[in-house]
């Protein structure tokens, strides 16, 4: 009977480490995360904030 080493060493790949599938990060083709689009949601909101207080102040 084998060791507990011993049994699992005769069909083991020299290297077990598997590569990996699906690489972590973007290349440069990804867009980012943070862009311009924040910049246009707060003027956004800045416009409809002050259309609201000009209807209430008429």
């Amino acid at each position: 009977m084998a060791n507990g080493g011993d049994f699992y060493s005769s069909d083991r790949p020299e290297k077990p480490e598997l590569e990996e599938d699906r690489p972590r990060g973007g290349g440069p083709e990804d867009r980012p995360r943070t862009g311009h689009r924040h910049v246009w949601v707060w003027w956004v909101v800045l416009a409809i904030v002050i259309l609201i207080l000009f209807f209430m102040f008429i």
